[in-house]
């Protein structure tokens, strides 16, 4: 799901691979818990959008017992259109969500205690669609060019295009959640999401190219794991135990994404394998969750620089306040924990 929630038209430091090895042989850091059912903490945890395989990671903890083993019995709640993740983490109604980096950013500048613990997307998937040899091949192709954008993305990445490529806000165009006018017209483009646009497009026979924008210098995480200060403080050893699990549960995904699948369709029946299998691929294929920091494997790994220079972008770009306490949006004790050796 891309930092803007998932609107796509098409969809309603120093760590080493034997590092990373010995912490999933030791259950990612920790170790494992055999427990019966009655033993078992209810925890739950909401998506940023309906189920799907960008996703994936949760679903397969859960369909392959990997939560169970770290002694949580985890809910998996389909966030969507209607679904305020953050009231509801904050509500008590969850005890973690899925997220993005500038929401975990703004949640700071609004006094809000909701605190980012795991980045498993390094690049967000948010990108702009173009139609492929008219011209539209890069971001500085575009400069002065007509742009469909939603609104939360006119509050999110927008700013930072201004601030970092030169556009201003008369190239913004109505965005009405469909292809319809992209495919219409060939001198259109629009805000997309990289792990389906193409997979939606081919349907239609158009030949397009989705411009990443992590590829061009933005830096936000995207599928965070959020919780609040409170559970940090009350429980650490549960925020240790679903973030460890999570990030076992992504490489699980990867090496066989069957049974999380089966669960995704159950909550999503109208998500189709070939999509799925699609996302996937992309998300190998573009490196979302092991490229930086992360390309030796790291699932989930955040560092202060990292999130330090979004921040400095974020202020550059007029999104947020320079003396924002920045360091209160995230705590990287519990991903540190996993990838590094005792």
């Amino acid at each position: 799901m891309p930092p803007t929630e998932n609107i796509n038209p098409g969809v309603s430091t120093m760590h080493n691979k034997s590092r990373l090895a010995l912490a999933l042989t030791l259950g990612l850091g920790l170790t494992s818990l055999t427990a019966s059912a009655d033993e078992l903490t209810p925890v739950t945890v909401i998506t940023t959008w309906y189920a799907q395989a960008e996703h994936g990671g949760l679903y397969a903890a859960k369909a392959m017992g990997i939560y169970e083993e770290h002694g949580l019995d985890v809910t998996i709640r389909m966030g969507g259109p209607q679904v305020n993740n953050v009231q509801l983490l904050m509500g008590g109604k969850s005890d973690f969500s899925m997220g993005y980096a500038l929401q975990s950013l703004n949640a700071v500048q609004q006094d809000i205690p909701l605190v980012t613990v795991a980045a498993f997307f390094q690049k967000d998937p948010q990108s702009l669609v173009a139609h492929s040899g008219v011209g539209n091949d890069s971001l500085e192709d575009l400069k002065g060019k007509g742009l469909r954008i939603p609104t939360a993305g006119r509050v999110a990445y927008w700013p930072w295009l201004k601030a970092e490529y030169g556009f201003t806000d008369d190239q913004l165009r109505a965005y009405d959640y469909s292809f319809g006018p992209f495919i219409a017209d060939e001198q259109a483009v629009q805000q997309g999401y990289v792990t389906n646009d193409g997979y939606f497009l081919a349907k239609e026979g158009v030949e397009a190219q989705s411009l990443l924008l992590a590829d061009y210098g933005w830096n936000a995480y995207s599928a965070t794991l959020d919780t609040t200060q409170k559970l940090i403080e009350e429980n650490p050893e549960l925020v240790q135990n679903m973030v460890a699990a999570t990030a076992k549960g992504w490489a699980a995904y990867f090496e066989d994404p069957a049974p999380a699948n089966a669960l995704i369709k159950e909550d999503n029946p109208e998500m189709a394998d070939d999509l799925l299998a699609y996302s996937k691929d992309k998300m190998q294929e573009e490196g979302m969750l092991l490229s930086g920091d992360a390309a030796d494997g790291q699932y989930g790994i955040m560092t202060r620089e990292r999130w330090e220079l979004f921040f400095k972008d974020m202020v550059k770009a007029g999104t947020l306040p320079e003396d924002l306490d920045w360091e209160k949006a995230f705590d990287l004790r519990f991903v540190d924990a996993l990838y590094t050796e005792e």
